[in-house]
C-alpha cells in the first residue's frame, strides 16, 4: 500500500516520471494535438502533485489520480484556447504583407509598451478589458484609455506614413 504523509521527494517524482510520464504525455496529446501543449500539460500535471502532496490508496489509485488531473488540464486548455482565439504568428506575418495594411503591424511594435501591450492583448489575444485590466494590474478605465490613446497614436503614425 503506496502511503504518503509528506511532501514528495525528488526521488518520488523521479519515479513517477518514469513510471506514467509517456503515459500522460500520449493522453495529452491526443486531447490537445499539439506537442507543445502536452508537454506543458504533462509538466503541470507534476507540478500539481508537488504541490498538493496527496496521500494515495494504491497505484492504481495513484494513476487514476495524475490522469485525472492531466485530462482536466487539457480540457481547460482546449477551453481557455477555445474562448482566447489568438492569432499564429506566421499569420501575423503574412497580416504585416498585406498590401492595404502594409506597415500596420510595424506601428504596432513601435508604440510605448503600455499602448502595445494592450492593444496586443485586447485585440490579438481576444482578452475583455476586466481580464486585461487583471493581467495587468489597472483599472479597465485605464485599459479603455490605453487602448483609445493606442488607436490614435497608430492613426497618427499611419497617415504620416501614407503622406
Amino acid at each position: 500500500m503506496l502511503q504518503q504523509s509528506v511532501r514528495p521527494t525528488e526521488t518520488d517524482l523521479e519515479r513517477m516520471v518514469d513510471i506514467y510520464g509517456n503515459m500522460l504525455f500520449r493522453i495529452c496529446f491526443v486531447i490537445l494535438c499539439n506537442q507543445y501543449d502536452a508537454e506543458d500539460a504533462v509538466q503541470d500535471t507534476f507540478i500539481k502533485y508537488l504541490t498538493k502532496s496527496p496521500t494515495f490508496r494504491d497505484v492504481e489509485h495513484e494513476k487514476a489520480w495524475l490522469i485525472t488531473v492531466a485530462t482536466n488540464h487539457c480540457k481547460n486548455k482546449r477551453r481557455f484556447n477555445f474562448m482566447h482565439k489568438h492569432l499564429n504568428i506566421s499569420d501575423l506575418q503574412l497580416f504585416s504583407k498585406n498590401e492595404e495594411n502594409y506597415g500596420l503591424l510595424d506601428l504596432l511594435m513601435k508604440l510605448p509598451d503600455k499602448h502595445k501591450i494592450v492593444l496586443l492583448l485586447y485585440y490579438v489575444e481576444g482578452y475583455r478589458i476586466e481580464e486585461v485590466a487583471t493581467i495587468l494590474s489597472i483599472t479597465p478605465s485605464a485599459v479603455k484609455k490605453r487602448l483609445q490613446r493606442g488607436r490614435e497614436l497608430i492613426r497618427e503614425r499611419y497617415r504620416k506614413e501614407k503622406e
